[in-house]
């Protein structure tokens, strides 16, 4: 048996392009448009890589797009106000500082943007509400939500699933582990410190591997049929690669593919979703703005 392939970028274009149409109409009706701002200080080739990525793909859905530059000796309390600054402007509908900060910074910053403006879902309001049974977050955080997009656009079920979540971060996998009960699976949450992952994950008809750890999950850790949401996103070393390495996953691929019936790849699989979902939030975010 080899496992169908999860296509995150289909999936990620499909989302796009139904929020492309919401806004364009929108737009039409005279309603305006999403704002999507980011704040990035310095100048750090990856992080400006990563804010051009979400310009480009906000742009491309007819939104508005804010880029706010910011020096790299920027003050804290300078930062703080720009973000304030963003909080009061009524054409920023989503707003995120881009990590990571230089060292003088601290990440207090992101707490004092407004929860409706939280698009990345990690503010202290939306994280309170999402670990608060009988409250619903105003936004989800971005990986985990799109985690949850590829498991529905893939038809895996998830009510009385048991699902094993292979890492603790607070960006994702403990926002997920919640995420997945919301839906009425039941979780395990494995750690560095989980005597036999393998023998919890065999058990398991989900798989979300958010280690940070390349290769970690081996054939033997999955259930025949089980679905691999591979979130990792690791450099190895790789000579015939232009670069000198090559990108890979937590997930053991070719070995899990032969035993999984649905597994995503690494890269094309939750990456493109995490963006999506950045620009979903924000289109909400612009919703409740007007009322819609």
């Amino acid at each position: 048996m080899t496992a169908e392939i999860i296509d995150g970028k289909k999936v990620a274009a499909d989302i796009r392009e139904q929020l492309k149409a919401q806004a364009e109409k929108f737009s039409q009706d005279g309603k305006g448009k999403p704002g999507l701002a980011v704040i990035i200080v310095g100048e750090r080739k990856d992080s400006q890589t990563y804010v051009r990525l979400k310009h480009k793909a906000a742009h491309e859905c007819g939104f508005e797009s804010f880029q706010i530059e910011l020096p790299a000796d920027v003050t804290q309390a300078d930062l703080e106000a720009k973000v304030q600054e963003c909080n009061w402007n009524k054409d920023i509908h989503g707003l995120i500082v881009q990590l990571p900060l230089p060292k003088h910074l601290d990440e207090v910053a992101l707490t004092k943007i407004a929860a409706e403006k939280d698009v990345d879902g990690l503010g202290p309001a939306n994280i309170a509400a999402l670990y608060t049974r009988g409250t619903t977050p105003l936004s989800y955080p971005c990986t985990p939500k799109g985690i949850i997009a590829l498991l529905e656009a893939s038809g895996t079920p998830l009510e009385g699933a048991r699902a094993a979540v292979i890492g603790r971060s607070n960006i994702v996998g403990l926002p997920v582990a919640n995420m997945l009960m919301e839906k009425n699976a039941t979780v395990t949450i494995c750690h560095s410190r989980t005597p036999d992952v393998a023998a919890v994950t065999r058990e398991c008809d989900i798989i979300v591997a958010a280690a940070g750890s390349a290769g970690l999950v081996k054939d033997h850790f999955v259930k025949p049929g089980a679905t691999i949401i591979d979130v990792g996103t690791n450099c190895v070393d790789d000579p015939s690669k232009k670069l000198g390495y090559r990108t890979v996953g937590d997930v053991d691929f070719e070995a899990c593919k032969e035993v999984a019936g649905k597994i995503t790849p690494v890269p094309g699989g939750v990456g493109p979703m995490t963006i999506a979902m950045l620009l979903s939030n924000t289109l909400d975010s612009f919703k409740r703005s007007i009322g819609a």
